[in-house]
């Protein structure tokens, strides 16, 4: 195979600096990957309620984010 040239994004950027940021996407993945696990063991365990819990839990934090955003 055949080395690709970088975007313009990419020029003037050292390696070290490209392989933090795909650490990062990676443990950001690797995140998601867990919590969605997670989400799919409490299906798997308590059923429809495993399903619809997590996301009503979540209901206050997403107030929190529309006040954030709405008071910018």
């Amino acid at each position: 195979m055949t080395q690709t040239q970088g975007t313009e994004e990419d020029v003037g950027r050292s390696p070290a600096e490209r392989l933090s940021e795909t650490s990062i996407v990676v443990r950001i993945l690797f995140f998601l990957g867990v919590i969605l696990s997670f989400w799919g063991g409490a299906i798997v365990i308590w059923g429809v309620p495993g399903l619809y819990l997590p996301a009503l839990a979540l209901v206050p934090v997403i107030w929190l984010f529309l006040l954030i955003i709405s008071r910018a």
